[in-house]
């Protein structure tokens, strides 16, 4: 512990000798007492006298030795104070030694002889010679030597006497190998996390943390909308990288449909991940969830793909976003959102967006081994027109569907909705011929049983592609070809 230390304890000044007490000077005799008068006895040896040791205050430190106050944390993870270190001093609190710095109870430090002890006279006795005292030094020497053989002998007799020996085994040089081939998770981390940025966003409402990934060189980061819609709004937006270093982003463009998002911050030459062909996947692939859950930055999971195609709504009623989503058991967390799914090839197949939530529950809670991703193929086409145009655009076929119907299928809405026709005029439903009333029972062979199946069934495309509906008009089935329209997000 060094004076430098502002918390070190309180540190004992040296003690001195009284100013007054009268010590022998070396070398001298004391005088014989004068003739006639009594001998004097010896001395008795008064008991030592310890004087009070002062504590000083190091350098810079106050004279009060205040215990370090915990700072609050952030996060989930609390510091836990760690005891203090053998020997040292526990603070002085509510004591007269912590108000004036002195501890009227201490004694002197082991191993320095306290100032103030009486001496006794010396004893007369006789001169001996040069050879006397070698010999007395020689047998000391040899008492010595003895006593330490015999001691040695009784430690080796009482096996309890020494501690064991606390020497661990340890592997053989040059036998230790782990091996990490590519494809293997620990390579396939090692090449993410660097393209992976932890998100903050600070608003009047609080403050939203997310993840995201590297899209471009040029400081283009794409995530979740719901990660930062305030940003619309003029909240702060800071990104942290794998390196620890930040950088203020600005909101490039966000569609709530997709949940996705583009920022960007003023940097060049970062490494940008792929993203891969989400057509591509199947049940049973390898994956590797990457991002910030519960702001535990570069965190990554593993688990495999458990199905395709979920049919999620994300979001409020008023912006939900209608996902075609990658499902998978690896553990996503609140924090996760925005970061990317990742293939056994290193490559992103999916933006985990949205976590399922137990009955009864209304917030997410945690992982319970059922997360979704948006497929990589939308977020590709998605984020380019954010990039380019700073919008988005999703296709439709121009019906109103009725959530109440139960059957097969899905039914197109009897009646207007609000002053909305079930059926939009020359839309592509019209064209297609399709009526109100009418039931949808497949979307380019895919059944659909529900109306949000068949809403994520279309916005999986692109507008413009062509789709076959498989309808129902009373008892007649058919299949019709319908041209999706496009339309842009907050329409």
């Amino acid at each position: 512990m060094t004076d430098e230390n502002p918390f070190a304890p309180p540190t004992p000044r040296a003690a001195v000798p009284p100013a007054n007490e009268p010590t022998p000077a070396a070398g001298r005799t004391p005088e014989p007492a004068p003739t006639g008068a009594p001998a004097e006895e010896p001395a008795a040896e008064r008991p030592t006298a310890q004087l009070p040791v002062q504590h000083a205050p190091a350098q810079g430190q106050p004279a009060q030795s205040q215990p370090t106050q915990q700072l609050p944390t952030t996060g989930y993870l609390t510091t836990i104070p760690a005891p203090p270190a053998v020997g040292q001093d526990a603070p002085h609190t509510g004591s007269e030694a912590s108000r004036t710095g002195t501890d009227p109870h201490a004694t002197a430090p082991h191993g320095t002889a306290p100032y103030g002890t009486a001496q006794p006279p010396r004893s007369r006795r006789s001169r001996l010679g040069a050879g006397t005292v070698s010999a007395v030094v020689l047998l000391g020497l040899l008492a010595g030597a003895g006593g330490g053989v015999g001691a040695y002998a009784l430690l080796d007799a009482r096996e309890t006497a020494r501690p064991a020996d606390a020497a661990l085994p340890r592997p053989a040089a040059g036998t230790t190998h782990v091996d990490r081939p590519e494809g293997s998770v620990a390579a396939i981390a090692a090449a993410a996390l660097p393209s992976v940025v932890s998100i903050e966003v600070r608003a009047q409402q609080g403050v939203a943390t997310g993840s995201g990934m590297i899209l471009k060189s040029e400081g283009y980061i794409l995530t979740n909308n719901h990660v930062v819609a305030e940003a619309a709004s003029g909240a702060d937006v800071t990104v942290t990288f794998s390196d620890g270093h930040e950088q203020p982003a600005e909101l490039v463009g966000a569609t709530p449909d997709y949940d996705l998002a583009v920022i960007r911050v003023e940097e060049t030459g970062l490494e940008p991940l792929v993203l891969g062909d989400s057509d591509d996947v199947v049940v049973g692939d390898s994956v590797l969830a990457v991002g910030s859950p519960l702001g535990l930055e570069a965190t990554v999971t593993t688990g495999i793909v458990s199905a395709l195609h979920r049919p999620v709504k994300a979001g409020e009623s008023a912006e939900a976003a209608f996902i075609d989503a990658i499902q998978t058991d690896a553990a996503i967390n609140p924090g996760n959102s925005g970061g990317p799914l990742v293939n056994s090839a290193g490559e992103v197949i999916g933006i985990n967006s949205a976590i399922a939530q137990g009955p009864g529950t209304t917030t997410a809670t945690g992982n319970i081994g059922l997360g979704f991703a948006i497929p990589s193929n939308q977020a590709r086409h998605t984020a380019e027109q954010l990039i380019e145009t700073g919008t988005a655009t999703f296709p439709i076929i121009g019906v109103l569907l009725d959530p109440s119907y139960q059957g097969e299928g899905v039914q197109v809405s009897e009646e207007a909705q609000q002053g909305t026709p079930a059926v939009t005029p020359d839309g592509p439903a019209d064209q297609a011929g399709i009526k109100p009333g009418d039931v949808i029972l497949a979307v380019d062979g895919r059944p659909v049983s529900v109306a949000d199946e068949l809403i994520v069934a279309i916005r999986a495309k692109a507008p413009g592609d062509p789709v076959t509906l498989e309808v129902r008009s009373g008892n007649d089935e058919r299949e019709v070809r319908v041209v999706l329209e496009e339309r842009s997000s907050g329409q």
